[in-house]
């Protein structure tokens, strides 16, 4: 197994541009975009959460509940929830985040074991990409503060922490589906690679 963190994947968002729980959605072969994930993952990890309000998943697979919170759908909530669930630090990744590749993670992991920092964040020509990343759990204080006051941006939270960005330069690599046309787009991508 390459990578010694557990791995979280981040399907609690409302999918409000999408119109429908973009979790739920089809993809690659698989009966939910959220099961493709998980199972594309569960062999490069010892152990593999999904993060959500609720167990709406036609699959099984572990879940950390959300904390409740007026936040909403905020993924510091997951963020939070995931530290009080998990021992060490986690790789975290958003469910509309298909084509985030082993290389990624190989790149991330070996800044991760070489330089000390609070969170490890994928970053492109195009910005950050905060659910593309690893999170210690020198976040966990400063994440609990934000959340009680009410403070929910993570780009923000992160300007504020020791971050590292790692910097890639192919944007296909982070391609994520948050409207209806960029759904068909990665659904077009991943049937050409199957």
């Amino acid at each position: 197994m390459p990578f010694a963190l557990p791995c979280v994947i981040f399907a609690g968002g409302r999918s409000s541009r999408m119109g429908r729980d973009k979790a739920l959605l089809p993809f690659g072969g698989c009966a939910t975009l959220a099961e493709y994930q998980f199972r594309r993952l569960s062999p490069l990890f010892p152990s593999l959460y999904i993060s959500a309000k609720a167990d709406k998943f036609p699959f099984k697979a572990p879940l950390i509940e959300d904390i409740p919170s007026e936040g909403g759908h905020a993924p510091t909530l997951g963020l939070l929830a995931a530290f009080g669930k998990l021992e060490n630090d986690f790789f975290a990744l958003s469910v509309d985040a298909p084509f985030v590749d082993a290389g990624v993670l190989e790149t991330l992991f070996e800044v991760y074991g070489k330089e000390k920092a609070d969170a490890y964040i994928a970053r492109t020509p195009s910005g950050s990409h905060p659910m593309c990343g690893i999170y210690t759990r020198r976040m966990e204080p400063i994440l609990s503060k934000a959340v009680a006051a009410g403070e929910h941006k993570l780009h923000r939270l992160l300007e504020q922490v020791n971050t590292r960005y790692v910097d890639f330069d192919d944007e296909r690599l982070f391609y994520n589906m948050n409207r209806p046309g960029e759904y068909e787009e990665a659904m077009r991508i991943v049937s050409g690679k199957q």
